[in-house]
């Protein structure tokens, strides 16, 4: 890896107003490498769970988002802004748990949807040189992270039109099956779906079952168009996640 290709990390915790918990914590805009020496505009992605992306601030592993950009750059991949938002510490299952989630107390996932979509987007598109069209935007994560991404791409369709799916912890809202079928979508969206085979028995099957949900809808490849990745030997973890996350950052951003 060159480290002259590392992006630029700029901190907007004290600028931005926080989610919803209203917990400041660390929200870090990975900026391209190059970013400061062109006039050039950028898709964005927004990641859950900041505190697992890079560097090392997590006891469960790391993604390394940043190294890996560095070595996408090197192929000419990585012109792409990551906004890494941290999670809420304890109350992280809250803050990604969709609305009729709550048996872990009251649900903040709504108001978490909302912000990313009305506060946290506007404020990164004013600051920051993107594409801030829904085509050029993306949002996603892993686990629990994964299930708010998903919830919030259902719901505010019209902000994001990619959406990079983990190892979602769809077990825990099996409405969000009923979401899917009642998604109209009257734009153009790529889901890239991540599922490994030893993440427990239902893991395969209910990353299967959301695409089935999805598609009897009548969401066929000229609305909306997947990408299913399954790993039979796959475990819940961010390194295995950290390397499908270069594949889906191509597949959803710099392929047609």
């Amino acid at each position: 890896m060159n480290p002259s290709l590392l992006p630029k990390i700029e901190v907007i915790s004290n600028a931005v107003k926080p989610p919803p918990v209203g917990r400041r914590r660390r929200i870090a805009v990975l900026l391209p490498h190059n970013y400061h020496n062109t006039d050039k505009r950028y898709p964005v992605l927004y990641l859950q769970d900041g505190q697992n992306l890079l560097e090392h601030r997590s006891p469960f592993g790391n993604w390394h988002v940043d190294q890996r950009l560095a070595r996408m750059a090197e192929h000419g991949l990585g012109d792409l802004i990551v906004v890494a938002i941290d999670h809420a510490e304890e109350d992280r299952i809250r803050e990604f748990s969709p609305p009729e989630v709550t048996k872990f107390g009251p649900s903040l996932g709504k108001q978490y949807a909302h912000y990313m979509a009305e506060e946290l987007k506007p404020y990164v598109d004013a600051n920051f040189r993107t594409l801030p069209d829904r085509q050029h935007t993306g949002i996603g994560g892993s686990s629990m992270g994964g299930l708010i991404s998903v919830y919030s791409g259902f719901i505010f369709p019209e902000a994001f039109g990619k959406m990079m799916i983990f190892s979602p912890s769809l077990w825990l809202s099996p409405k969000i099956y009923f979401h899917a079928i009642n998604f109209f979508n009257p734009f153009q969206t790529k889901i890239y779906l991540y599922a490994g085979g030893n993440e427990g028995a239902n893991m395969v099957p209910n990353v299967q079952r959301l695409k089935a949900a999805l598609q009897r809808k009548g969401l066929d490849g000229s609305k909306i168009e997947f990408n299913v990745s399954i790993d039979p030997n796959g475990e819940h973890n961010e390194s295995k996640w950290g390397e499908e996350f270069p594949k889906a950052v191509e597949w959803l951003f710099f392929k047609n």
